[in-house]
């Protein structure tokens, strides 16, 4: 028997995206290049400024799912 409580794949997909996040924000910052080296794109012409809203975003977004992962987790369970 686990002592894990039963949870949705809702649980399981909001906590991915937190990590998946929240990773991406830390690359991020380690460095900045991977969007040009990978697409190519320099929208704002090497300042650097997109760079810094994508690490908001991001990190907004791990927080944002793992709080609703958080959530689910706590969610009351139903008999089935």
């Amino acid at each position: 028997m686990s002592s894990l409580p039963a949870v949705r794949t809702r649980f399981w997909l909001q906590s991915g995206f937190s990590v998946a996040a929240l990773v991406l924000a830390v690359v991020t910052l380690i460095s900045r290049e991977w969007i040009e080296l990978l697409t190519g794109w320099d929208p704002d012409g090497g300042n650097g400024a997109v760079e810094w809203a994508i690490v908001v975003v991001l990190s907004v977004a791990a927080l944002c799912f793992g709080l609703a992962a958080r959530h689910e987790w706590r969610r009351p369970r139903t008999a089935t």
